[in-house]
């Protein structure tokens, strides 16, 4: 019998839902902005709407089992409990699982977002087949998810994989989690707009100077055509992302670094750089081994990796 799972993804801005299938086809999804509260209560109300708009529309082709939800949060996965959610504050500290696994009367199997893209992407993208992989994810931060021999590392307190907050500059920039520096800090697509502000008065002649509403896009666009102010921002967004990865693959030994997230657009402008650095700083043959890949799922990567979680664990 074709079991399905429900998935859903809560993202600051957004709140995604799907059906899933055990082959990973999404039988129905749907997406809703995400409650701007601060009541959490409001936040599961439009998770519980989006599971029974999914559950009705698949009806016909089967009963929903289990659900899986990806967070951006640190999180208790075996409480069931989120931690942190430094962009959802209404739900620290709040029982998740409990609550919406007994209004849908179904388990629950929690997940944080980066953790889930890993997931997603070790089961049917581009770390397919691979058994010892990094995720990475940059974005309006850096995500990441670490998977060693098939398993995703949670740590101790199910914080590891928090690839952003490493820190490549002692003295540089002050990041939100509290500490300077972090690679968070020059390598997301937040961190592309602050280092071009920061730069624009060294080159004059650039397309980006003073731009009104400047975006990360804007920057890669003004580096295709040359521009070397948006050049050396993604020299240095390569720059540090390639010391932290070099530190990785020392530690860690994967085979396989996938880079996805918006800000990977930027691919061709500093894949170069982080290169560069992952062979300075790295043992040869590790260094070597490393294959380095873009993401193949897009938004979908979480979505398919807590179904992966909720069809594949007993409850």
């Amino acid at each position: 019998m074709n079991k399905i799972v429900l998935a859903t993804d809560l993202g600051g801005t957004n709140l995604r839902m799907a059906a899933v299938n055990q082959a990973g086809k999404i039988l129905y999804r749907t997406k809703h902005e995400t409650p701007k509260s601060e009541r959490a209560d409001e936040i599961v109300n439009a998770i519980i709407s989006a599971a029974r708009e999914c559950e009705e529309n698949i009806s016909k082709i089967g009963k929903v089992e289990s659900i899986g939800a990806a967070v951006p949060a640190t999180i208790n996965a075996p409480e069931g409990v989120i931690m942190k959610a430094p962009n959802l504050p209404a739900l620290d500290g709040f029982r998740l699982s409990a609550i919406v696994s007994g209004e849908l009367n179904m388990p629950i199997v929690l997940e944080n977002d980066a953790n889930a893209a890993a997931i997603g992407e070790n089961w049917l993208g581009a770390s397919k087949k691979f058994q010892n992989s990094i995720c990475v994810t940059l974005g309006t931060g850096v995500g990441g998810g670490i998977i060693i021999d098939g398993k995703i590392l949670h740590g101790v307190d199910g914080t590891a994989g928090e690839i952003g907050h490493i820190c490549v500059e002692p003295l540089g920039a002050p990041c939100g989690c509290g500490s300077r520096g972090c690679v968070e800090q020059y390598s997301s697509a937040t961190a592309v707009v602050r280092l071009t502000r920061e730069l624009e008065n060294q080159y004059p002649k650039s397309v980006l100077q003073n731009k009104t509403r400047l975006t990360s896009l804007d920057v890669y666009e003004a580096g295709k055509e040359g521009d070397d102010l948006a050049l050396e921002v993604f020299r240095q967004m390569g720059f540090y992302l390639g010391i932290a990865l070099g530190g990785l693959i020392n530690v860690l030994n994967p085979e396989v670094i996938v880079i996805g997230g918006g800000a990977a657009a930027g691919w061709d402008l500093f894949i170069g750089h982080l290169e560069d650095q992952i062979h300075k700083r790295s043992f040869r043959e590790p260094a070597e081994r490393a294959k380095l890949v873009r993401a193949e799922l897009g938004d979908d990567a979480g979505i398919l990796g807590v179904a992966y979680q909720a069809l594949n664990t007993r409850n």
